[in-house]
């Protein structure tokens, strides 16, 4: 009696267990696993044998059918024989030489029984010894730096208020970065648990503003100040100023329309409390979760354009002027009218001024207005300098070798690179570094010095590291924004357009600088005081240095 009991017992356990139902979320989360991970490992579909966007819109209505675990796995167990034999070719053999890294590759979802019967957790291990090993249908690298980029991908005909195309939209993005974002492993929130929290949002994006919004929300979860995620639109108007956020005020510190100066009284250094109503302290929570940024000081930066931009042609500010707040409306200016000609007008203005004499034997270099063909001229200018300042708040102009030739003695390596297996997706292969400079007995022997801050990214990062690797040279200013690295486009989506970090940037010594930036050897933040009486505080700082060593 109590065998039986028992044995009837251990009979409904098992019944029970194979009704628990899934959630919506879970049974989408797991088939977006499955969709992505097919797609980049199974022969037939990395091939491109199937219209893989199809195979999920037939396979979706089925997986929402599918209340229990062994009726989930079934469905998908069903769909992988549906694609054909996979043939055992294990074992796969390691190109020598190669060293992985490994920090973004995880498939251990594939063995998770709450979700997966045993059986389709071992198909989709077979799957993975017996992976694709030809050219991907729907990704590629770019020649030399490695980083991916999608092709037959088009969404152009879709729309976005159909539920599963949205989904798609989703799935295709994820499973990218998933497989080949180099940074995935720093990010805040665990990209598992991003398309758990935002599955519902899709669902509920039932218009194009809400899709885009979500889509936004999705990409900001990268960390990468790499990322953008826009629509191909008219931009709208703008205040024609720059402004630095210090202390949860909005600073102005440079004026790129003189009129400005004369019809709104608006001057470098005025202090901004509030945009339409808004403190700063709202706008920096309010678009919290839809500007990219590796790091809190290229947020910052970044938050200034949405907040000085709008569809009105007026903008209320709240300024503290002597103690007291005043406010003023100020006409806007149109983007599509105005921006060609103040790009252009900057243009010519830092031209003038590439590089120059400070006094007391100091050259200085503005790295965003020098071109490869200027340098040997302000080397010949400035090779008897007692120091060279080379301020790279901005962005350079592929100037870092023939200055590195001239910075140092010897060859050296100053970087080196994780790049996409495309054979095993979702791993990263430690690539060969970059070298910087040349033998030269006569190489520069003063003082160097680089400028760096918030406004530092990709190739001005990179070309730090390579003059810091000179060895005389010594960084100045505050963080960098902490995004190195080749750049992958997205352009598959209607009227969007997106990028990200492509490759993963690292120093000899395999030291990160994601998210972190350049480290600066002496760190200066501007402050308000120093912009309204027009002093650089950062080169004042950097002065002083090259006098005193210290």
């Amino acid at each position: 009696m109590k065998k039986n009991t028992l044995l009837l017992l251990v009979l409904l356990s098992q019944t029970l267990f194979g009704q628990v139902k899934f959630t919506e979320n879970q049974k989408l989360a797991a088939t977006c696993k499955v969709w992505g991970y097919l797609k980049y490992y199974h022969p037939k579909v990395a091939n491109g044998d199937f219209n893989w966007d199809n195979q999920l819109f037939e396979v979706l209505p089925k997986i929402e059918q599918a209340n229990t675990k062994e009726e989930f796995s079934n469905v998908l167990e069903n769909w992988i024989v549906s694609l054909g034999e996979v043939k055992n070719v294990t074992p796969i053999i390691q190109t020598k030489g190669i060293e992985y890294f490994d920090k973004n590759f995880d498939l251990s979802w594939i063995n998770n029984n709450e979700l997966f019967s045993k059986k389709l957790s071992l198909k989709l291990k077979f799957i993975e010894n017996n992976r694709f090993q030809g050219n991907q249908y729907y990704v590629d690298a770019e020649e030399g730096a490695g980083n991916v980029f999608v092709k037959n991908e088009n969404y152009a005909a879709y729309q976005f208020n159909d539920k599963n195309q949205r989904l798609l939209a989703l799935f295709t993005y994820w499973n990218l970065m998933e497989y080949f974002f180099p940074y995935k492993y720093l990010m805040d929130t665990k990209w598992d648990t991003t398309l758990e929290e935002m599955l519902p949002d899709f669902i509920d994006a039932k218009i194009q503003d809400d899709f885009y919004k979500v889509m936004r929300k999705l990409t900001v979860k990268l960390n990468d100040s790499h990322v953008v995620f826009y629509k191909y639109a008219k931009k709208r108007h703008f205040l024609p100023v720059e402004c630095k956020i210090i202390d949860e005020k909005m600073i102005v510190t440079e004026i790129l329309n003189i009129n400005l100066t004369e019809t709104a009284g608006l001057k470098i250094g005025d202090v901004i409390l509030k945009v339409n109503e808004k403190t700063i302290k709202e706008i920096i929570l309010e678009y919290r979760d839809l500007i990219p940024a590796s790091n809190e000081a290229f947020y910052l930066s970044k938050l200034i354009e949405p907040s000085l931009s709008g569809y009105s042609d007026t903008i209320k500010l709240d300024f503290l002027f002597n103690g007291n707040t005043i406010t003023k409306t100020i006409n806007m200016v149109d983007y599509n009218l105005n921006n060609y000609e103040l790009n252009n007008n900057s243009k010519i203005r830092f031209k003038k001024n590439y590089f120059k004499l400070l006094g007391n034997n100091i050259g200085y270099v503005d790295m965003g207005a020098l071109t490869v063909k200027d340098v040997p001229e302000m080397i010949d200018k400035l090779k008897l300098t007692k120091a060279i300042v080379f301020d790279m708040r901005n962005y350079p102009n592929g100037t870092y070798e023939e200055i590195s030739k001239f910075l140092y003695a010897q060859e050296k390596v100053f970087a080196i690179y994780t790049k996409p297996d495309l054979m095993y997706p979702g791993k990263f292969i430690w690539t060969e570094g970059t070298t910087c400079g040349s033998v030269n007995e006569n190489n520069y022997k003063g003082k160097v010095v680089v400028l760096l801050n918030e406004k530092s990214i990709s190739q001005s990062e990179w070309t730090a590291m390579c003059f810091k690797a000179a060895g005389n040279t010594t960084i100045i200013g505050s963080q960098t924004a902490g995004a190195d690295g080749n750049v992958s486009n997205i352009d598959y989506m209607k009227a969007f357009h997106s990028q990200f970090s492509g490759i993963g940037v690292y120093y000899p010594d395999k030291s990160e600088t994601q998210r972190i930036g350049i480290i600066p050897d002496i760190e200066v933040k501007p402050t308000i005081k120093g912009i309204q009486e027009g002093r650089d505080e950062v080169l004042d700082r950097a002065l002083q240095f090259i006098e005193s060593g210290k």
